[in-house]
């Protein structure tokens, strides 16, 4: 199963905006400096930009990937309120492309991938974590970096104990519950949300979201056979060692 956002991406950004993006970028950055910093960088799944824009603005050439063309159209308006002085002077660019990550492509080779926000999760059956990985092994130039991160069992586990969510802000709301399949780590988030609009009134709207947690063992054996040479797995932001404790697991790949 993947996930295409539909009306959640007219709040996705409000809902989201604690999420630690300056802490995802910080370890693109440092990645980088430990396996070659890139000109070049596709962001799959890059939502509505929130680390596409900031890439570009400081002089990466960024390819936004993303199924969703309502998040695509919240990440365009946003690169297109960025200030062209700014962009200008750092001469850095933003290509968005509406792809499914399980059969992307570019016309030419990146010199690294990211994919952050437990993106790769959206991905339910083992076939489709494998086609995304051959696609980007593809997409990648010789020596090119694959960084990305995964919720682990762990942390699925832990969103099925600790629901129901709830949340209630002056112009939106949601009710958060989970259904978890233990047996294969799988997770079914289901949301109502309800979102003002200019007349004061709400609307109600539902969402269903699916992820699956993979064994981290499986995950490094996969990218091996993607074609990937070198693999690291790292734990919570940070290049320390993966442990029966970690909630965000992050991967480094070199083709």
């Amino acid at each position: 199963m993947t996930l295409s956002y539909g009306q959640f991406a007219r709040v996705y950004d409000q809902l989201m905006e604690d999420m630690p993006y300056a802490d995802w970028l910080g370890f693109a950055r440092a990645g980088w400096t430990r396996y070659g910093m890139p000109s070049s960088v596709a962001d799959l799944g890059c939502g509505t930009g929130n680390l596409s824009i900031p890439l570009a603005k400081s002089g990466f050439h960024v390819y936004g990937i993303d199924l969703s063309s309502e998040m695509l159209s919240v990440a365009r308006s946003k690169w297109d309120e960025t200030p062209q002085q700014a962009i200008r002077r750092h001469a850095g660019s933003i290509r968005w492309l509406q792809q499914d990550m399980r059969s992307w492509e570019l016309a030419e080779p990146v010199d690294s991938v990211i994919s952050f926000c437990d993106c790769l999760n959206y991905l339910t059956e083992e076939r489709d974590i494998e086609a995304a990985f051959r696609a980007t092994y593809a997409a990648l130039k010789e020596g090119g970096s694959f960084l990305f991160d995964m919720h682990s069992p762990r942390q699925l586990s832990q969103y099925a104990e600790q629901q129901p969510f709830i949340l209630d802000e002056r112009d939106v709301a949601y009710i958060w519950t989970c259904d978890f399949e233990q047996e294969i780590c799988q997770i079914e988030h289901n949301l109502t949300l309800f979102v003002r609009e200019h007349d004061a009134r709400f609307t109600r709207f539902e969402e269903t979201h699916c992820q699956r947690a993979y064994d981290p063992d499986w995950v490094e054996t996969a990218l091996r056979r993607a074609g990937f040479k070198s693999v690291e797995r790292f734990a919570d932001f940070q290049f320390k060692a993966a442990d029966e404790h970690s909630q965000r697991l992050f991967f480094a790949a070199i083709k």
